[in-house]
Parts: structure tokens; sequence; C-alpha cells
């Protein structure tokens, strides 16, 4: 059955940073779909015909739905708590929410409202931290799949560090990963990502482990942390005293490529920079985590001289917020701290195509173009009273798109679809 989606429609097929050529857009545009996939992509009078399904979502803007390349499922409830730093969060609220989710009850209803929360906020695909225990990856990878959404997650390898709720072993948790990998990895729309915490709650057996993983099942992708701050890195460093830096730990033991994703990446050396872009791994700023826990600000345009990809992710429950507008919000804060301006077409490029880029997911979400699945999110700049205010005085498709950067939240998300089906309970 196809329908089409009407309404402004706009994608990205390079870079702003890069080239002016950068985007596409239609004012009075549409989308043809088939079976949760693009057909075609146009002027709302080449593709209309009579008897098509249309929804009509003028004047708001439809772009691809946002990918959020780092966030932890199990923290959908520690969101918003007060915490000194980094170590003390994690200590204090972190570990303790996420042992809950042994409990394969608890674990099903917070995966649904995770992923609801998600769609809420236009977040169509994201890449999530399970907690220690197979059954809160089961339950992801199953309401994930019951939507059709596309999704990539993996059960948390932590066997030291923590509180012995949240504990596995380095055989435990291979033994874990390798099981949910045969049972969802590639299944629909499902992913799994090899997931090691970071060096602090791992031992040397337990990396070697990920490695192993790692090399047996290439296509997955690979998620930790690094360099997220300066305590961190000084007591990752005294757990490993061998190593020449932080990234040293995950390159020695086989961690590092072109699909792993190194969440924050804040506070790198020279040798790690350089080695991340020969290796081809991928940076992830997380900005309202990096502000909420003082972390640091993250060198999106240096990472970027070198060679680096960077995606751009929410990091719920450090961030604090589940939107990526606000995570874009944050973020352009965080780059003019450092010298570094991000436009709005930029930003929104980085959000999309640019996060499916850090993915290795470009054929598949991220863009518009045909034979892409129908992930889409309707945004409305004239959302709020205020928004709507500020809209009067909007010229250009650019202002439009940084109001929504700025003053934009779930209430400017009309509509989001999974597979060309509607997420949100308004028509939008």
């Amino acid at each position: 059955m196809q329908q089409l989606i009407r309404g402004r429609v706009l994608d990205f097929f390079a870079d702003p940073a890069d080239t002016e050529q950068n985007h596409r857009y239609h004012e009075n545009g549409a989308i043809l779909i088939e079976n949760g996939r693009i057909l075609a992509v146009g002027d709302h009078a080449d593709l209309r015909r009579a008897g098509l399904e249309e929804v009509d979502h003028r004047p708001h803007l439809i772009l691809p739905g946002f990918i959020d390349p780092h966030i932890h499922f199990p923290q959908l409830q520690v969101i918003a708590s007060w915490g000194a730093q980094l170590l003390d969060w994690l200590n204090t609220y972190t570990f303790p929410a996420e042992a809950e989710f042994a409990d394969p009850a608890h674990a099903a209803r917070m995966a649904g409202l995770f992923l609801d929360q998600l769609t809420a906020h236009g977040t169509t695909t994201a890449v999530a931290f399970c907690s220690s225990h197979k059954t809160s990856a089961e339950a992801m990878f199953t309401a994930a799949h019951a939507r059709d959404m596309a999704m990539i997650a993996g059960k948390v390898m932590m066997d030291r560090g923590a509180i012995p709720a949240v504990h596995d072993t380095a055989q435990s948790s291979y033994d874990d990963s390798k099981a949910l990998i045969a049972s969802w990895h590639g299944k629909g729309r499902q992913r799994y990502a090899i997931t090691p915490r970071f060096a602090i709650t791992s031992t040397p057996e337990q990396l070697a482990a990920a490695g192993q993983l790692a090399a047996e099942h290439p296509d997955c992708h690979v998620q930790t942390h690094l360099s997220e701050n300066r305590d961190e890195i000084d007591y990752t460093l005294s757990l490993y005293p061998q190593a020449r830096d932080y990234l040293d730990i995950y390159e020695a033991h086989g961690l590092l490529g072109p699909k792993t994703l190194l969440g924050h990446s804040i506070h790198l050396e020279p040798r790690e920079i350089a080695r991340m872009a020969e290796t081809q791994s991928r940076a992830v700023f997380c900005p309202t985590s990096n502000l909420f826990l003082g972390s640091g600000l993250f060198d999106a345009e240096g990472l970027r001289a070198a060679g680096i990809t960077s995606g751009i992710a929410t990091d719920v429950g450090g961030g604090t917020s589940w939107s990526m507008l606000q995570t874009l919000n944050e973020g352009y804060k965080i780059l003019q701290m450092r010298g570094t301006r991000l436009h709005p077409m930029a930003a929104f490029h980085w959000a999309t195509r640019g996060n499916a880029l850090a993915l290795g997911m470009e054929d598949e979400i991220g863009t518009l173009a045909p034979g892409s699945a129908a992930d889409l999110v309707v945004l409305d700049p004239r959302a709020t009273p205020a928004m709507a205010l500020r809209a009067e005085r909007a010229s250009t498709l650019s202002e439009e798109l940084f109001i929504l950067q700025i003053m934009g939240d779930d209430r400017a998300v009309a509509q989001t679809y999974i597979a060309g089906r509607p997420q949100k309970g308004n028509a939008g």
C-alpha cells in the first residue's frame, strides 16, 4: 500500500561544512512511501495521483528522523539526578537503577517507555547501552522489533568497579553477548553493539573477551566511553599502568575501527587523535551530559580537521534532554566556547545524515533518498507562542531551523514516522 506524506520537505546529501550544494528542499513537497520505504521525493504536484492516500503536514517541515548514537536505556529514570561528577553520579544513581533491569518485567515495561520517549522527541534510531543483564537487551530488542524500529544496542559488559548486582564476568559477558548476537543481530532492523562499558568497569580479561567478539562479528558495532573527565582518565590509567594512554587500552584489545563509537572523547592526547583517525574510530559528542557533569568542552573542529568522524548524541541519563533539538542547542553553545560556529544547516545535517555516516548506515537511514527507510520527523517552528512570535521575523529556511534548534523540544515534533507509520497520537 502506498501513501503520500505532504509538507515542506528537507534532507541533506552532503555536509554543509564541506559544500554549499548540500541539501534538497521542496516548499510544497511530498514523500511517496510503500511498505515502509521511500519510493520518491519531490514536488507534490509531480507525485500526487487520484486515489493515493495523503497525509498533509503543511506548513510543517519534514526531515529524516533524528538519530541518537549514544544513550543509556536503563537510565531513563535517572535523568535529572543531582550529582557531583561522573564517578559519584554513577555510584549514587546509575548502578542501583541498572540493577533493577535483572527483572524481565521491569525491563520490558521500561523498554516500551524508552522507545515512546525517543519517538515523542523525533528520534527514530538510537544506539543504546543496556544494563549488564541479558534480560535488558532482550527487552529492548523485542520492543524495537515489534515497532519495526531500527535500533543498535548491546548488553553492557562490566565485571568490576560497581556494585555486585550489576557485575557479570568475562566469560558470562562473552556468552551472553554471543547469544544476543545470534538471536538479534540482523533480525528485522535490529543490530548489535558489543558494549564494554568503559575500561574502569572491565578487567583486561573482559576487554579481551570483547575484542574476541569484535573479531568474530566484524559487522557488529562496538560502543564504549573514552576520556570523559580528568578524574576518570587518571583512575583508568592507574588500572592499566602499561597503557600509553586511555585509547591504547581499547586498541590493545582489538576494539578500534570504523564501527567503534567512543562516547565523549573530550580530553584526548595527540597520539589518541592520530590513532582514532587512522583506525576510523568514531567520536560521539554528548553536549548536555558534558555540561551537566562538568566534564569538558568537545573539540569538534579539531577532530574534524584530524579526519575523525563525529556523531552528536543525548547521552540520557547523564544527558539532560531526550531531544536532539536541545542537544543541538547545547552543542551550539559548547562549540561557541571553542570558537566554532555551528550553522543551523550543519546542525540538522549532523543529527540526521551526519549521525548515519558515523554509524555507517547512510544507505538505510538519515536521508530521504529513494530506498531508505521511511523514518521521518515532522517539525513545527511555531510550536509554542514564543517560537511563533520569533518566527514572525524569520525569512529564510536557516532561520526557521535555528528557531527549532534553540527553542524547540518535543512540543515542536508534530509527528514521527517509523517505517511509514505514525508514532504520536495526534495527527500533527
